[in-house]
């Protein structure tokens, strides 16, 4: 049993802190608006650690009501709490915050079967706020323990409106000045990425390697129990260094000595769990075929350098594709659309297929520098074939600093700068 004098002291510290953060400004994020304080079933917000899911919540929570309670389940003080315990927590929130209807958990899935405790709160008409971070607390068991009694609300690291929110930098000017101080802040973006504390941090690499490691080692190795732990953490490393790829497991398999495919196939999967990676699958008409050479992304492009032994160079056409990639995500997978990549038999590739039910709405290119006529055309050539097999006609080719409409065969594609396009 739980000591409830340290409980006591722990849930006041934690009330402390939510009094001081009301005095701070927060950035404010698209995906706030999801978030529905008045269903009632639990509000889920996930994503990788570190990108900002508890500010989100306190966001639309004092908005809302000054009067919620809150208790954070990732203090080394409440290491070990039981099921059982949960209850003396929900005491001792009573006792500190008085009666309430609004209950923030934050980090829920510390505890094992928070699930149960979880239900009885929704059955009491408590509106209750949960994020977690790791494979604890995955969609497919939210299903199950919550039993459809959710909303998932996924989020990702600062987009580079929000960065630029937080930066104090201009989006609406369309000044000569404004313009340039956007183009500047994007090349920052771009190589720094968009974790929300990154923004406070003099070592990048130093802040990205214990991100990396804690997730690694404490969200997935214990979760799953992994015993060749050399082997995937090498896999990790190396799928971030060469990434945006798509996935050949016997090549992987190869590359960190592991025999099994298998086992290959289940390290991704915890990686994409854990949501250091994300997933685009390849665009056909055939089931047999989308489920078959996935290509992986970063979940931000700070995993793709800031890392010990990383060994890479700028690679400034994958971060911007990786940049483009994550925004879509952001924009579309709310909306129940699907993000695809294109490749057709005859060897013509574009970057993105944006789909909605079995209709496609949009195909993006991706290309940080279209001076050369050679590359130009041939990002034309992979917007055409795939517009003609799709039958879409919403065409863009996201560049670095590019912006013009050209007509070929009688379709308009868009050529944007990405530091615009980021900020419609």
């Amino acid at each position: 049993m739980v000591d409830k004098r340290i409980l006591e002291q722990v849930i006041q510290d934690q009330h402390n802190e939510i009094v001081a953060l009301r005095s701070e400004k927060l950035c404010s994020r698209k995906e706030e608006e999801q978030v529905d304080l008045d269903c009632n079933m639990a509000q889920v917000v996930i994503g990788v650690h570190r990108s900002g899911k508890s500010s989100l919540c306190f966001n639309v929570l004092n908005k809302r009501t000054k009067n919620f309670a809150y208790a954070n389940f990732d203090d080394e003080r409440l290491a070990g709490l039981q099921t059982s315990d949960l209850n003396v927590v929900l005491e001792v929130l009573y006792k500190i915050y008085g009666d309430f209807k609004y209950l923030f958990l934050d980090e829920i899935q510390n505890v094992e079967g928070w699930h149960l405790f979880v239900n009885r709160l929704l059955r009491q008409r408590l509106h209750i706020v949960v994020t977690g971070s790791n494979a604890k607390l995955l969609s497919g068991e939210l299903a199950t323990h919550l039993t459809g009694r959710n909303d998932q609300i996924e989020l990702f690291p600062f987009s580079f409106a929000e960065w630029c929110e937080c930066k104090g930098v201009e989006t609406k000017l369309i000044t000569t000045k404004a313009e340039a101080q956007r183009r500047a802040a994007f090349d920052e973006y771009l190589k720094q990425g968009g974790f929300p504390e990154l923004l406070h941090k003099k070592s990048r690499e130093l802040y990205i390697s214990n991100l990396m490691n804690s997730i690694l080692k404490r969200d997935i190795e214990q979760r799953h129990n992994i015993r060749c732990v050399d082997a995937f953490e090498q896999l990790a490393h190396h799928l971030m260094n060469v990434a945006p790829t798509i996935v050949v497991e016997e090549d992987l398999a190869t590359i960190v000595g592991v025999k099994s495919k298998h086992s290959i196939n289940n390290y991704i999967r915890y990686l994409k769990e854990a949501y250091l990676l994300i997933e685009v699958k390849r665009y056909s008409k055939k089931s047999r075929m989308r489920v078959r050479a996935e290509k992986i992304y970063p979940i931000d492009v700070a995993l793709m350098d800031s890392r010990p032994n990383a060994f890479v160079g700028d690679n400034l056409g994958w971060r911007l594709e990786t940049v483009v990639c994550i925004e879509l995500m952001r924009r579309n997978r709310y909306k129940f659309c699907d993000i695809y990549y294109y490749k057709s038999t005859g060897g013509y590739e574009a970057d993105f297929v944006v789909c909605k039910d079995n209709v496609v709405r949009e195909v993006y290119q991706v290309s940080y520098d279209i001076t050369s006529e050679k590359t130009r055309k041939r990002e034309i050539r992979g917007l055409l074939a795939a517009s003609k097999e799709t039958r879409c006609d919403n065409l863009y080719l996201i560049t670095d600093f590019h912006r013009e409409e050209v007509v070929v065969e009688n379709k308009v594609i868009h050529i944007l700068p990405a530091y615009e396009w980021l900020i419609e």
